[in-house]
């Protein structure tokens, strides 16, 4: 909700330019650390005994770019520019945070609706399976999950709505249908917008947060597509090249919402795994980049700083695939009822 009164109070005269990424990631890092934790970690107006604690975060978050625990011991090496002792260093500090608002949590015994307080619950009852050493793991992964790649996903997800504003009039369209004007959209108007929820799809068919799946060790020996695979190899799927497979999609390099509109064409997309192993952040990063992009859509009015289209290159990254360049566009704050409930 910070991020649409300051983009109103902005822009309610006149378009003007915002940089997107940065607001992005801050607003999706502050949303999940809100379900973990009940804390902020972004913004101007913290809480000032939260500071430091947000300052560490800050720090230990720009440092890890989603890498250290996705990148297997064996593969280190094919990353010269880092090393496995900065990797362990990242990873110990990393650790050390989530123990100390695990410790927080339990030490405090608030009765409050956060995804730690109800893990560490389920520790009392079960634990041999909630021990504190799991439910890092798991806090790691919603916050992997639920910030970087839905921050990179909500920018990706801009930009080719920016590129084919033909597509951002028919999402507008839908809203100001199925939701009106007199309200802001809230979770439960996602089933709603089927139109929305296929631009998310597209994007996330497209442009994959994790073109390369998380690493998978094999188990036994076994016969993959005609290849024999020995036991204790480690395994990564080309998510990417499944997303643009012309045997499976028609104009597979072309964005086009429309393709979800038949049956069972979702069920094709592996953006976040699939079956008992895929990422615990999957419903997490899917209603925060919906939501955000259904407000963002339903509030302000965007079009490109330039007549010439955004650039979708890539950019040099680990894991998670950004834009080359950081994306900015015009917003324009809409003249509708709903905006009354952000400033």
């Amino acid at each position: 909700m910070r991020l649409l009164k300051k983009l109103a109070q902005d822009s309610c005269k006149d378009f003007v330019k915002v940089e997107l990424k940065s607001k992005f990631l801050e607003l999706t890092f502050n949303a999940t650390m809100r379900i973990l934790t009940g804390k902020r970690y972004f913004g101007e107006d913290l809480d000032k005994s939260e500071l430091d604690e947000a300052k560490q975060f800050r720090e230990i978050i720009n440092e890890l770019v989603v890498f250290s625990e996705f990148i297997p011991k064996v593969g280190l090496g094919w990353f010269g520019f880092v090393s496995e002792k900065s990797l362990k260093n990242i990873s110990l500090r990393l650790d050390d945070f989530m123990q100390g608002r695990i410790d927080e949590h339990r030490n405090e015994k608030k009765n409050t609706n956060t995804m730690i307080d109800n893990l560490l619950t389920q520790q009392q009852s079960q634990p041999q399976y909630y021990t504190d050493q799991i439910i890092k793991g798991l806090i790691l992964d919603l916050l992997m999950g639920g910030t970087e790649t839905s921050g990179t996903s909500l920018e990706w997800a801009m930009s080719n709505l920016l590129n084919h504003p033909e597509i951002l009039k028919k999402a507008r369209k839908e809203l100001d249908i199925r939701i009106g004007q007199d309200r802001l959209m809230d979770e439960s108007d996602i089933s709603k917008l089927p139109y929305l929820q296929n631009i998310v799809h597209e994007t996330f068919r497209l442009q994959p947060p994790l073109p390369l799946s998380f690493p998978r060790s094999i188990s036994e020996d076994c016969i993959i597509g005609g290849y024999k695979i020995p036991q204790n190899t480690t395994l990564f799927v080309n998510v990417w090249a499944i997303h643009t497979d012309p045997n499976l999609w028609t104009d597979p390099l072309l964005f086009k919402p429309e393709r979800f509109e038949k049956e069972g064409e979702v069920n094709k997309l592996l953006t976040f795994g699939s079956g008992r192993r895929v990422c615990p952040g999957t419903n997490l990063a899917q209603r925060i980049v919906t939501l955000t992009l259904g407000l963002l859509i339903q509030c302000f009015e965007w079009k490109r700083t330039t007549h010439e289209l955004i650039d979708m290159n890539v950019g040099n990254g680990m894991l998670v695939v950004q834009k080359n360049l950081p994306l900015e566009g015009m917003c324009k704050m809409r003249q509708i009822s709903a905006i009354k409930d952000i400033l």
